[in-house]
């Protein structure tokens, strides 16, 4: 009995807290691809720069600061134009979603991932961030007809106990 409590409560707390499995980078991780992006850069090798920047967006959008985040995904935006390579926008249209995922904006992040679906259908990495996304999006539809019909139920209750005063 204890684990079927024990159970219960597991699942209700996955259910709330989203339960993704996106690694996170800690600040160390930032600032030794800042240092190795610098490197980069007097070396004058593009090649090396821009592996670097790509370690660096990869550490940036993998953060749990969302203003590390967002300049993760502005780097990312920048760069995308330049790419001739399929691989290459691919791995940045794919680390772009997972910042559109961490800053909550489901919609685009999907779009981003149909994206890199488009040229790498069989994408496992993309495959399961989208049934992630998928999974959110349907949990906070939940939330809100939840939230709504409880917001209806109160102010149903009250006027029915407005109703019930005057009589």
């Amino acid at each position: 009995m204890e684990a079927k409590v024990s159970q219960f409560f597991e699942s209700v707390t996955n259910f709330f807290s989203g339960g993704d499995h996106i690694p996170w980078s800690t600040p160390d991780v930032i600032l030794g691809c800042e240092r190795e992006v610098a490197e980069a850069s007097k070396d004058n090798s593009d090649e090396r720069k821009s592996e670097s920047i790509m370690r660096l967006s990869w550490a940036l959008v993998h953060s749990k600061l969302p203003e590390d985040v967002q300049r993760g995904m502005a780097m990312l935006e920048a760069s995308l134009a330049n790419d001739n390579s399929p691989l290459q926008k691919r791995e940045k249209l794919y680390l772009l979603a997972v910042g559109y995922y961490r800053s909550g904006e489901y919609s685009r992040c999907r779009e981003l991932l149909d994206q890199c679906l488009e040229i790498a259908p069989d994408w496992r990495q993309a495959m399961t961030l989208k049934k992630t996304v998928e999974d959110r999006i349907t949990k906070d539809g939940v939330i809100g007809i939840g939230i709504t019909a409880t917001a209806v139920g109160l102010i149903a209750g009250g006027i029915a106990a407005a109703l019930a005063r005057k009589n």
